[in-house]
């Protein structure tokens, strides 16, 4: 679904979309958008924040607490405080205003391979009090559920099956984001401080997750030795 209010720019990316394959519902408000959401199966949301009627970021809010579908904010604000905000409320990615159909249809597929499991997953993985189960896709620590978004599962499943290597963020980008082409580094930063605070631990106090300067992170049992090297 597109949900775009400038219809040169709308009709371009049905069009665009539609030739690649992709069958494609648009909108130009955002009340439109809810409607649809719920009225249809949706894969995708192409999401342009500057709508009529309502902010986009009220509706990425409204797509959220209905459902964990894949969010692409299509945006002009070429702001970094304004992206990390929109990843804080759920987005799972963004394209800064102007983009070619092509880009977009790279993200859209690369949001659709990671909501696809890998068929050589690791069913069961288990690192200190955390345990995950890939095809139930579900976690815990200490017994206790972990609420995960779908992201942050992905990056914590990449983790685990890593345990104690260090992986640099353009392996996360390309692996967890299956971004190959790069991407912001800040986006895998975000994702990391999420994880974190749900793992019940910060950057200046780590338990599980471990950055190393200028390389990456690695997640480590925190009875071993690793997490005050």
């Amino acid at each position: 679904m597109v949900v775009e209010d400038d219809g040169a720019i709308r009709q371009a990316l049905t069009r665009g979309l539609s030739n690649l394959g992709h069958v494609v519902t648009s909108v130009s408000h955002g009340a439109d958008a809810v409607v649809s959401f719920t009225a249809a199966p949706t894969e995708v949301v192409v999401l342009d924040l500057g709508l009529p009627d309502m902010d986009g970021e009220s509706v990425l809010s409204v797509i959220r607490a209905l459902g964990d579908v894949p969010v692409i904010v299509a945006t002009a604000r070429d702001d970094e405080r304004e992206v990390v905000r929109l990843l804080d409320a759920g987005a799972d990615d963004y394209l800064i205003k102007p983009f070619s159909v092509a880009q977009m249809d790279a993200r859209i597929r690369a949001v659709l391979r990671r909501t696809t499991q890998p068929s050589d997953a690791t069913t069961l993985l288990s690192v200190g009090e955390i345990r995950l189960d890939a095809r139930a896709r579900e976690a815990t620590m200490a017994g206790r559920p972990l609420e995960l978004s779908r992201l942050e599962f992905d990056l914590l499943h990449h983790l685990m099956q890593n345990a104690g290597k260090v992986i640099t963020k353009p392996v996360l980008l390309a692996e967890v984001w299956r971004q190959p082409w790069g991407g912001a580094d800040r986006t895998v930063d975000v994702h990391l401080s999420w994880l974190r605070r749900k793992l019940g631990e910060t950057a200046a106090e780590p338990r599980y997750l471990v950055s190393v300067r200028g390389v990456g992170v690695k997640l480590v049992d925190p009875g071993s030795n690793e997490v005050a090297g």
